[in-house]
This record gives C-alpha cells, structure tokens and sequence, in this order.
C-alpha cells in the first residue's frame, strides 16, 4: 500500500518516532516546534536515507523538501499554520514517496480531526488536564497544535510496512 520499504521502516523509525514523539509533546506543552528537532528530522533523511534507498531515488526526495517549503511557506504567511509546523512539514517530507502522498494526505486530514477530538476531549476532563496543568495549549481557543497529530502521522506512515507484517 504504501512505497516504503521495510528496512526503510526500520531504519527511518528509530530515529524518527524519538523526534515526533517530542514534537508532538512540545507542541502540546509550549505550542512551539523547535527549530533543532526540524534540522534533526533533515539530518535524519540525510545520513539514513542514503543507506536505506536507491540514489536516484534519494536525490529526488530533496526536491519534496523544497516544493513543501515553499507551499508551508504560503500558509504560514496567511496564518495558515505556524513557522514550526511549517519547518516540520518540509523536514518530513523527504521521506514520503510521490506515489504516497494522496495517502498522506488522507493520513493528515484523518490525524488532524482526531488530534483536535482528542485534544478537545482531554482538555475537558479534568483528571487529564490536571496531569499538565501547565500546557499552553490548552488555553489557545481556536489555535491547535499541529505537532501533535503530524508527528503521529509520519511515525503511522513509516510504520505501515511493519503494520503489514503483522
């Protein structure tokens, strides 16, 4: 279903899921993507990717890199998103296949509507929210964020082979 490969998975995941999981925590916590785990997510596709994928290959995924840049770019600029989720956005991209962004883009729809139901849900029970009362986000009205479900969706698309095997 999906173009990545399993020791692409493998490779790729180690790293990756570390960097998500503090992204998305980040996000929650201080409503902030920090610039270095955005470089480290690049760096990651620089120094694995060259291990785990053909070379042609590899070489074209930059090119995603700077197509999603510039679209991220737009859509901070309109307010559209924050400049993290934007850096983040063209980090990531580097490691989706151009046969698998449709896939992506159903992954991001689904994981934002079910980021924000369980965003929304755990803001409202205060057993939850009392755990980190201090999280910015949970008192950002109408911001949302993002770190939160695309960091899950990078680890679910990277993942998928592994999901398959079971």
């Amino acid at each position: 279903m999906v173009s990545v490969t399993v020791t692409q998975s493998i490779a790729f995941l180690i790293f990756v899921a570390p960097l998500c999981i503090y992204v998305a925590w980040n996000d929650l916590r201080a409503m902030k993507i920090p610039t270095w785990s955005t470089d480290a997510l690049a760096i990651v596709f620089v120094v694995v990717g060259v291990f785990v994928m053909p070379f042609s290959e590899y070489a074209w995924r930059y090119s995603h890199f700077f197509v999603v840049l510039i679209i991220a770019m737009v859509l901070n600029a309109i307010g559209a998103m924050g400049a993290g989720d934007s850096k983040f956005l063209a980090s990531a991209a580097p490691f989706v296949h151009l046969d698998d962004v449709g896939f992506i883009f159903i992954l991001l729809g689904a994981g934002i509507f079910a980021g924000l139901l369980i965003h929304r849900i755990a803001k409202a029970i205060p057993a939850v929210r009392n755990l980190v009362p201090d999280w910015e986000s949970w008192d950002q009205g109408k911001r949302f964020p993002l770190g939160f479900p695309m960091g899950a969706v990078l680890i679910i698309y990277l993942a998928f082979p592994l999901l398959l095997l079971i």
